[in-house]
């Protein structure tokens, strides 16, 4: 990370003084915070961290937006976690609920790592971690299907380590879209070949949905396969390539809903009208039984009754209809606003953006969260059958919660690289006219 150590003068202020020397050395400091000079002591560690830790770079409106933006929806889901299992957790025994407690915690690691993340520039993302970044999350979805892999409700998705249980899907959510925007970005002009754009994109990519496939997990595989497909169309994919991708998806998830008989009596039902109150559709009944007793303006935080064991899931897949309860029509629009201004400020970044594999990273992540939103809360609003997919940064899951958090951390250092470009680019116009 360390930069060219050829020494670099800045104009002072008004009495023209020199750069700033180390005493004991003949090393400088920048203005940026970066060593510079021939003491190789400082070394190119010391360097980064200076500049994790300072930095001139402009803050861009679309970063602050974000990050501001991003740290709410992160608020209202810890209050949302905290209302919506508070009951369950009474009745186990637990004073304080522990899903809270836990999403706290990932909660306090995974906004400083999204800081950290944002600093980091958006080549490192691209480059070789990228291989192993997607390696790692293969290694995690396959010790699925080993005996530390933790079945829930018919889907193999969950790994117990012990202190901790995490979903390996979500780990594999952030590789993708690092390793398709390096990818892409690589291979350019070369992927407008069928074979060159099979081999090398579509192996991969497989070989992790069909992991997800494995597992029974079908919101899951229909969030990555969403991902792919934003990543190949912000990529400027030929659109052949994205149609037969996007049918091959649509043709996997029918599949894959065929060959459950759950599954199949769920959306069966779904559209036919006909769904069994006390059967399957007892979650999606109650889910409605909250929204409607929430009204306009909501029974007020912490008022839910459908919290009371009636709502399964409250504090995950259906923790829309808890907002909807306790804070009405007003708060779930609120909530809707917030993820649909988070979306555009993706799209904005990814626009401005000066760096193509940031471009591509940037529009996967936002086709996986907006997404993934839009199915939850369509699912909630029974517009969809459901599918078990969780509202991100607002439901609760500790893995779930700290990879969205990277992400939006890798979308930060997409536009803080296109700030810092903006900035250089301003700065060498008055000089460029000087000389002239």
């Amino acid at each position: 990370m360390a930069r060219n150590s050829k020494s670099e003068t800045t104009s002072a202020q008004a009495g023209g003084a020199s750069d700033r020397t180390v005493r004991g050395g003949a090393s400088h400091l920048r203005s940026d915070g970066t060593a510079s000079g021939t003491d190789t002591q400082t070394g190119s560690g010391l360097a980064y961290r200076i500049k994790l830790l300072k930095t001139e770079e402009p803050a861009s409106f679309n970063s602050s937006m974000l990050t501001g933006i991003v740290l709410v929806l992160v608020v209202i889901g810890l209050v949302m976690v905290f209302s919506s299992s508070s009951v369950e957790e009474f009745a186990r025994g637990n004073a304080l609920s522990t899903r809270f407690l836990r999403q706290g915690i990932f909660a306090l690691i995974g906004i400083p790592l999204m800081l950290v993340a944002s600093r980091i520039p958006t080549r490192f993302w691209s480059s070789s971690v990228a291989w192993l970044a997607l390696f790692f999350a293969m290694v995690l979805q396959a010790l699925v299907f080993t005996p530390l892999g933790v079945e829930v409700n018919g889907n193999r998705a969950w790994l117990n380590l012990g202190v901790i249980t995490i979903q390996p899907a979500e780990f594999a959510k952030v590789a993708l879209a690092i390793w398709l925007g390096m990818m892409i970005t690589r291979k350019g002009e070369q992927l407008r070949d069928l074979k060159n754009f099979v081999i090398p994109i579509g192996l991969p990519v497989a070989f992790v949905l069909g992991l997800a496939l494995m597992g029974k997990d079908l919101g899951t595989v229909m969030v990555i396969g969403a991902l792919v497909l934003g990543a190949l169309w912000f990529g400027g994919i030929r659109r052949a390539f994205i149609v037969g991708a996007t049918a091959i998806a649509v043709g996997g998830a029918i599949f894959m809903a065929a060959v459950s008989p759950n599954r199949v009596a769920r959306i069966t039902s779904f559209f036919a009208g006909n769904c069994d109150y006390e059967g399957l559709c007892w979650q999606t009944s109650h889910g409605f039984y909250a929204l409607a007793r929430g009204g306009v303006f909501g029974v007020g935080l912490g008022n839910s009754t459908a919290k009371w064991s009636w709502l399964p899931e409250a504090d995950n897949d259906f923790i829309f209809a808890i907002i909807g309860e306790e804070l009405g029509l007003i708060g779930g629009f609120v909530v809707i606003l917030l993820i649909a201004a988070m979306g555009i400020m993706m799209l904005r970044v990814w626009k401005e953006s000066v760096s193509p594999a940031g471009r591509v990273i940037t529009g996967a992540i936002f086709s996986w969260f907006i997404f993934q939103a839009f199915v939850n809360i369509a699912v909630v609003l029974g517009l969809l059958p459901v599918l078990g997919v969780p509202l991100p940064l607002l439901s609760s899951g500790g893995s779930a919660l700290l990879t969205s958090l990277l992400a939006i951390g890798i979308v930060l250092s997409v536009c803080r690289e296109t700030a810092k470009h903006d900035s250089e680019v301003a700065h060498r116009q008055p000089t460029a006219r000087k000389t002239r």
